[in-house]
């Protein structure tokens, strides 16, 4: 019995041990990814501000009411952009979008237009009404897709086929901080927004002709770099919760092999101990 208790043992320990291995390698992946993630998000930041920086100054001379992509109107529909990852084993990155965005269109009527694998089948799976399922591969995402996807929602907006749009994604704070975070990007406001410098910029350059025009053209040309940086934050917050969840995961086979390796050294001890006992028996026997 003590002999089938030890190779059972002994057979777990490798079992934790293989997945130990794999774990630790998607631990390397992931910390790699993460290097050349977290400095494209940071790169974006200037390019994101200044952008807003710009269309802000520029707004400060329109009336709003004259502009579909600022006047408020009554909400009947909401699209929702929607950023997860393309593959899961990262924690609760993937729920956590999802848990946020149920919460934000609770008893609304909505669309979605999910960016990531994993958003495209959740969104799917679930019957919510999809804009489009084009753009499933968030680490394929390039700026040019960011212009057709803002093209979309605001061709949408025009129509009044939505009246309102909102981008779910999450942030990159730190290596070990990542949260989740939603912005309006229509009807476009400043509410939600920092002060800003904004004072810096003069308009007058910008605002020899239709005022209407140049904001209808800047907003889009904003939107597509608000949603290009979103991109960006989320593709490394995927692979910061996929680099800690695999390092709490070779932490936690390193703790089971621990007890199991104290476990099989009791057995072996009882088994030796009981070999003693029985050669000791038979020589008494003698």
């Amino acid at each position: 019995m003590a002999g089938a208790s030890m190779n059972a043992i002994k057979s777990r320990i490798k079992s934790v041990e293989s997945t130990r291995q794999i774990t630790k390698a998607m631990e390397l992946v992931a910390t790699s990814k993460l290097r050349r993630a977290k400095e494209r998000a940071e790169g974006s930041r200037p390019y994101h501000k200044l952008l807003w920086q710009t269309t802000l100054s520029v707004m400060q001379n329109a009336n709003h009411e004259e502009i579909p992509f600022l006047a408020a109107r009554d909400v009947k529909k909401t699209c929702y952009i929607v950023i997860a990852g393309d593959r899961g084993l990262a924690g609760g990155y993937n729920a956590n979008v999802f848990r946020l965005t149920r919460s934000l269109w609770e008893n609304e009527e909505h669309s979605v237009l999910p960016i990531g694998k994993k958003a495209v089948e959740y969104y799917t799976r679930h019957g919510e009404e999809v804009v489009t399922t084009a753009f499933a591969s968030a680490a394929n995402i390039t700026p040019d897709d960011c212009i057709a996807i803002t093209a979309l929602v605001c061709d949408m907006y025009e129509k009044e086929e939505i009246d309102r749009l909102v981008l779910v994604y999450t942030g990159f704070r730190s290596m070990l901080q990542q949260q989740t975070a939603y912005e309006q990007l229509l009807p476009f406001t400043n509410d939600a927004k920092e002060e800003t410098k904004a004072d810096r910029y003069t308009t007058e350059p910008l605002c020899d002709g239709d005022i209407k025009e140049l904001i209808s053209y800047l907003i889009p040309l904003y939107l597509s770099g608000v949603l290009s940086s979103a991109v960006d934050e989320s593709l490394a917050s995927e692979c910061a919760s996929r680099r800690n969840a695999m390092n709490s995961a070779n932490k936690n086979a390193d703790e089971i092999i621990g007890t199991l390796q104290l476990h099989y050294n009791r057995a072996r001890q009882a088994a030796i101990t009981q070999e003693i006992t029985e050669i000791v028996s038979g020589a008494e026997a003698l």
